[in-house]
């Protein structure tokens, strides 16, 4: 059975996905990663939740330490609030440490963020790798503050490894007949963002749903890590096997708004995995954005890296960084569509289908095979009034010569892919080819 048609028979609601995560507050680490992480477990059972003890060591790289968080504001003297974290997750400097002081407004302008050309908007900032604090406001809500002094409040704490403390990701594997494998790679670790953070997750957990329901030829390997740390720390403990079994991997990120389809290449530019990107875009959208490497920015610059160098490039839907609500509380759920999040499943089924096609099949017989006796032809024969299917068949094992990939036999034969996948599926079965 084609991917297509499975995709048609699932009858989901993906923007609803992304409305039950959009309020949860996800970082590096913490209780939000984890909600987050189950909520995807609940639609596909066989996603594995893991830990990465906080101090662990990878590359050149140190695991944080856990951060939670419960409470934040800033308080005026005549008790009015602003930068309140409970209305608002974006509202905090990621990893701020804990405050609770009276501070003047020279000292709180140099720990507030806000942007000019965005007067409407809540910036996105972190600080994950040296202890700060620090709050995020709308430019316009900034000339409201007055001229202080202000109590600023943030209730947050870090676990060591010691105390338990540590990062968790998502790992889903499904084995195929074969070793070799495919990755699709995205993160967990924003918080209130919809296009930026969610619209990866939802996409590669509906594509897990579909393939889980689906015989394959290679292995499939979903990771849903913490950016960066995430990424460095998979690779510090599974190089060398995604060096043997990696045949082609993509990192999924920004790809639920109506934007036109994104491609941003791996550092070689030319592997397997910008070949197959490359020509499903091309089969799939009329046209679409085509970036260097120099425009990466997100888990691509990890599996690409001098010494790793595996086959990964980055789809898109508006690139990171290329669409202004990028990193700001204007990245909400107006943003995406269903239509656009289902449009991208589609487009990353159709990629998996290609590469699943490049399959050669070849017919262990020489001349046709007896398939009557197989009860793949029928046993009385009107001379020429086969049924459509019948000469579909047969027009396709006619290229079954060893040389010839599956989306090349749906070319020659003008038959659609799908419908050659399930012939070689039961000429498999009935043991008559090799692939």
């Amino acid at each position: 059975m084609s991917i297509d048609s499975n995709l048609t028979k699932v009858d989901q609601l993906y923007l609803d996905w992304v409305r039950h995560l959009y309020p949860i507050n996800r970082s590096l680490s913490g209780l939000g990663n984890i909600q987050t992480l189950e909520y995807l477990k609940s639609k596909a059972p066989d996603l594995e939740i893991k830990e990465i003890r906080s101090g662990e060591i990878a590359f050149d790289w140190i695991v944080p330490d856990e951060w939670l968080i419960e409470d934040a504001y800033i308080e005026t003297y005549d008790k009015r609030r602003f930068a309140e974290f409970k209305k608002c997750n974006l509202h905090v400097v990621g990893y701020s440490q804990s405050v609770d002081t009276v501070v003047s407004k020279q000292e709180l302008m140099s720990h507030l963020h806000f942007l000019d050309n965005l007067p409407e908007a809540i910036p996105y900032v972190t600080s994950y790798y040296e202890k700060n604090w620090g709050f995020c406001l709308k430019r316009n809500d900034v000339d409201l503050l007055g001229d202080g002094p202000f109590r600023v409040f943030i209730d947050s704490s870090f676990k060591s490894a010691e105390q338990g403390g540590c990062l968790v990701f998502g790992e889903l594997y499904i084995e195929g007949q074969s070793k070799q494998e495919i990755l699709i790679s995205t993160y967990i670790c924003h918080p209130s963002m919809a296009n930026n953070e969610l619209s990866g997750p939802v996409v590669a957990t509906a594509i897990a749903r579909i393939l889980s329901r689906k015989e394959s030829h290679y292995s499939y390997r979903f990771l849903f890590l913490p950016e960066t740390i995430g990424a460095i720390h998979f690779l510090n403990r599974n190089l060398e096997y995604l060096k043997k079994y990696l045949i082609a991997g993509f990192v999924l990120t920004c790809i639920g708004d109506t934007g036109k389809f994104s491609y941003i290449a791996s550092r070689v530019g030319n592997n397997y995995a910008d070949r197959c990107a490359q020509e499903t875009l091309k089969e799939f959208v009329e046209s679409f954005n085509e970036y260097s490497w120099l425009d990466r920015g997100s888990d691509e610059r990890q599996y690409c890296a001098p010494g790793v160098d595996l086959p990964v490039c980055s789809i898109s839907r508006s690139k990171h960084g290329a669409y202004p609500e990028y990193h700001t509380s204007l990245d909400d759920l107006s943003l995406i569509t269903e239509k656009s999040l289902r449009e991208s499943i589609l487009l990353i089924s159709r990629l998996i289908e290609k590469i699943e096609s490049q399959r050669v099949p070849k017919l262990k017989t020489l001349c046709e095979p007896q398939l009557g006796k197989r009860e793949l032809f029928p046993n009385i024969s009107k001379g020429n009034s086969h049924s459509k299917a019948v000469m579909e068949m047969m027009d396709v094992i006619s290229f079954f010569d060893g040389g010839n990939s599956l989306q090349e036999i749906a070319q020659k034969a003008n038959i659609p892919l799908s419908t050659v996948t399930e012939i070689v599926e039961k000429f498999k079965i009935a043991g008559l080819i090799e692939l």
